[in-house]
């Protein structure tokens, strides 16, 4: 078991997906300082209640853990960073906070065993096209996914148009083949509701 400094936030991030994150908060900058210095990754876990800035959140208990992959410090001391979605983790036990959240964590070994992604990748073009005609911000349809099976799976998970709390489903399915279904059927009902949406006009 591993103490890692923890990113509460309002939105999940997967394994192998990139964050954009602009750092302001003081105990958030510590803690990027800290893992700049060190070469250490953070857990990104998602807020269940409560707020991104100021504390006094209550957090889920699943998260990714993250590694800077580019950053740069402004004049002020602020930092705008990008962080890569590594592995996934499970909180066994938040510790006081010091300074910044910390958390004793697991990593949670996932199945690999991925069968054909194509179905999913053409329900996800197909709903992103149809968020697109409805004018919601999304990754272009067009959007090609590369990798092994695995990590085209996580890519579609993090480019599907979905609220935070599938999202989080999705991070805590057991498997691979559970996730598979539980996308499909999440890709599914985006369908409908933004093909019903577009036929109300």
């Amino acid at each position: 078991m591993a103490v890692m400094a923890m990113f509460p936030l309002g939105g999940v991030l997967f394994p192998f997906a990139y964050l954009p994150l602009h750092v302001f908060e003081p105990r958030y900058l510590e803690m990027v300082r800290y893992c700049l210095d060190a070469d250490a990754e953070f857990g990104v876990v998602l807020i269940e209640r409560g707020s991104e800035v100021g504390g006094g959140d209550q957090r889920h208990i699943v998260a990714t853990s993250a590694r800077i992959v580019a950053f740069e410090e402004s004049p002020d001391g602020r930092f705008g960073l990008i962080a890569q979605g590594t592995r996934r983790i499970r909180v066994e036990q938040w510790l006081p906070d010091f300074n910044y959240p910390q958390a004793e964590v697991e990593p949670w070994a996932d199945s690999s065993d991925v069968s054909s992604t194509d179905v999913v990748v053409a329900r996800l073009r197909r709903s992103l096209a149809l968020a697109a005609e409805l004018g919601i911000s999304t990754a272009p349809a067009t959007l090609e996914l590369e990798g092994e099976s695995e990590m085209i799976l996580w890519q579609a998970c993090s480019f599907a148009p979905l609220g935070a709390a599938d999202r989080y489903e999705l991070l805590c399915c057991a498997d691979a083949p559970q996730r598979t279904t539980a996308l499909l059927r999440m890709l599914d009902d985006a369908i409908d509701t933004f093909s019903h949406r577009l036929r109300l006009g």
